[in-house]
């Protein structure tokens, strides 16, 4: 590889610490770093993208067919800074021969720590206490004000038990929560130490819960998975939290029961149109919301960091990445 050739530069979307894109420079890459948050516009993203080895991107960047050729025929990698990889064509890039990279596994912990942190927010309504001290208006202890739920003995119905998942199942049960759990085939490996019960039906899961946690993958069959429909099933008590992706849950649909009191509140780190949130959810007292903040620690965005140049490095090297899309 060369520093001033096309074969020897790396495109990064999105400014990164000069530290996490060390070791790409002491490979001896060039690394051409969009050094602004705002994403170009897609004349000047195409232009940039011109002759690239390979393309470090942010989950908000679309890696489609245009922007491969785009690059052109030199494009050797594809490394996205999520597990996710819902925003990358992966059939354009394997007809090009581009390999996919995430970065699985290393944002587990974070991201189950930061699903507990806004189910007991809104279990115990913290958005809305802090709003009464900051207004000035509260006025002291009261036996009634502003009663929210006790965990132990409720039950925590995840939608998806993988990695993320079981994670945050583990930390409801430290709370005394029962778990269940619904996805495709059951995972007994992972439920058995959970204690975790399967539910075969979507619905009946929702029904029976307290509390819902969403862990998909966002695809054209999870899109919206929980609708108006569906979101009527769950009991007016209950909580819906949703750390893995916005599009799905059907946003309007949300408001809808949240505003009507069919649903008792939800915590949210995700979005449908992000940046952008509903502004019905902006509204409502009873919603935590968080700025997508599920891998938000120094340790996990470093480790994500590692996993993207690492695969960069070993993808131009012509080997096959341990964590390159399957």
């Amino acid at each position: 590889m060369t520093d001033d050739g096309p074969a020897g530069r790396v495109f990064v979307t999105r400014p990164l610490p000069a530290a996490w894109l060390a070791p790409l420079r002491d490979a001896g890459l060039t690394v051409d770093v969009h050094e602004a948050e705002d994403p170009l516009a897609t004349a000047e993203l195409h232009a940039r993208v011109a002759g690239a080895a390979a393309l470090w991107v942010q989950l908000t960047d679309r890696v489609d067919a245009a922007l491969l050729d785009a690059a052109g025929p030199g494009l050797r990698a594809v490394a996205t800074y999520s597990v996710g990889t819902n925003h990358i064509d992966a059939t354009a890039c394997r007809e090009r021969g581009v390999v996919v990279i995430h970065t699985p596994d290393v944002l587990t912990d974070a991201t189950a720590d930061l699903t507990l942190a806004l189910l007991l927010a809104a279990a115990r309504r913290l958005p809305e206490g802090q709003r009464l001290v900051a207004s000035g208006g509260w006025r002291g202890w009261a036996a009634t004000q502003l009663l929210g739920m006790e965990l132990r003995g409720r039950t925590l119905g995840v939608v998806g038990l993988g990695r993320i998942g079981s994670a945050v199942a583990a930390r409801a049960r430290a709370f005394g929560m029962r778990i269940a759990y619904h996805q495709r085939h059951p995972r007994p490996e992972a439920a058995a130490p959970l204690e975790a019960d399967f539910v075969d039906d979507l619905d009946r899961l929702l029904a029976t819960s307290d509390v819902v946690t969403l862990h998909l993958p966002l695809t054209p069959a999870t899109r919206h998975l929980l609708d108006a429909r569906r979101l009527a099933l769950l009991p007016a008590h209950a909580l819906l939290i949703n750390a893995a992706r916005g599009p799905l849950v059907d946003e309007g649909a949300l408001v809808a029961a949240l505003r009507e009191g069919r649903l008792a509140g939800a915590g949210l780190d995700v979005y449908e149109e992000e940046p952008r949130v509903h502004p019905g959810l902006l509204e409502l007292p009873n919603v935590v919301l968080a700025p997508h903040l599920g891998s938000a620690t120094d340790t996990t965005r470093r480790a994500m960091a590692e996993l993207c140049s690492a695969g960069i490095l070993t993808a131009l090297a012509g080997g096959r990445p341990a964590n390159a899309l399957a």
